[in-house]
């Protein structure tokens, strides 16, 4: 027989009581002797009240309480049941989020959702554009300055989405708000329809004529002067993010090769390299004068050539002999070996983007 040792930490310390549960009390997920005592903000622990034989294994799972405060994944998501071996004594486990009252988040940290306007004058491309802006659930009860995130295809980045689906960039960022990773400003930019791809376009490509300088202009001399004007921002580069996926991935990438100076913090997700190879020839011209970081997310069920042509991105960046390390760009390369290219992937990585671009 032996005793058996738990460890818990979650970045939700929101005074709900931990429980262990599992095979070994028919899972009842409240038992008085097996919830967890705090040890510290955020870490529990617990010595199992029962002896066990040796060699007997078991499955286990944290709740709070309830099935309906059951431990989650990262993004909100339900997760398999936990396995004990049989030659351990002591287990430490994290936990990254909870499920409240039956629901992913809790509903009163969705941002808020603002618009900016139908009809933003777009003077490098001589039209207008709907633009959105989601701030964070407790914005008008602070005062503090936001970074700041501009989204691409503001069609499917949140509520149900238009054509594609969408990436629930509202609920993940209520997720987000349970470990106190929300603090961030996202403004949301329409696509421009059949434009599309002329505007995410940088160069000439068999699409046509390329507008996406004419496209990045207008985010940096227009639109980010409004944002910066109308809502508490930190406007330095560091806390200046663009980012997208699939063509609005390619932009993304050369609005931080063209304007390092504004843009330090880039999301890149599935990018459609194949359309401009010039882009990587510019990306090993590439110099910041402060640190830019770049997530780069890909799926391997996408194409053949999608994984290589971003690792081929990371190496064109970072060919250069930099003086420092501030200088050389950070990346977060994720792999997803059964990724394919739609809205459900770029919304599970959202929130693992957001937590390394903008936090510790």
């Amino acid at each position: 027989m032996k005793k058996l040792f738990f460890e818990l930490n979650t970045p939700v310390d929101d005074g709900r009581p931990v429980f262990l549960t599992g095979s070994f009390c028919d899972w009842y997920p409240d038992v008085p002797d097996l919830q967890m005592q705090q040890t510290g903000p955020g870490k529990f622990a617990l010595e199992l009240p029962i002896e066990v034989p040796e060699g007997y294994t078991f499955e286990y799972k944290y709740t709070r309480g309830g099935w309906d405060h059951v431990e989650l994944n990262h993004t909100g998501e339900g997760i398999p049941n936990r396995f004990f071996p049989d030659q351990y004594t002591y287990q430490l486990d994290h936990v990254p989020h909870w499920r409240w009252f039956g629901q992913p988040f809790n509903p009163d940290f969705l941002p808020k959702l603002e618009l900016l306007s139908e009809t933003v004058e777009m003077p490098q491309l001589e039209t207008t554009r709907r633009v959105q802006v989601l701030l964070p659930h407790d914005y008008d009860s602070s005062d503090k300055n936001y970074p700041v995130l501009y989204l691409h295809d503001g069609q499917n980045l949140f509520g149900a989405g238009v054509g594609f689906g969408s990436w629930a960039i509202d609920q993940k960022m209520a997720i987000l708000a349970h470990r106190h990773r929300h603090e961030v400003i996202l403004v949301s930019i329409d696509h421009g329809e059949e434009e599309r791809l002329r505007e995410f376009s940088p160069y000439k490509t068999q699409f046509g004529r390329g507008k996406g300088r004419e496209y990045i202009n207008f985010i940096v001399h227009t639109l980010k002067p409004q944002i910066d004007a109308q809502y508490r921002t930190l406007t330095d580069p560091s806390h200046t993010g663009i980012g997208g996926s699939s063509m609005g991935g390619l932009i993304s990438i050369y609005a931080g090769l063209i304007y390092p100076s504004i843009f330090g913090r880039l999301m890149i997700f599935s990018p459609s390299l194949w359309v401009s190879p010039k882009i990587y020839f510019d990306a090993i011209r590439f110099h910041s004068p402060s640190l830019t970081k770049l997530y780069l997310y890909g799926g391997e069920k996408e194409s053949t050539y999608m994984v290589p042509n971003m690792k081929r991105l990371q190496e064109a960046l970072s060919r250069q002999g930099y003086e420092s390390q501030e200088q050389a760009p950070w990346f977060q390369v994720s792999i997803d070996p059964i990724g394919t290219h739609e809205e459900a992937h770029w919304s599970r990585e959202f929130p693992k983007a957001v937590e390394w671009l903008f936090f510790k």
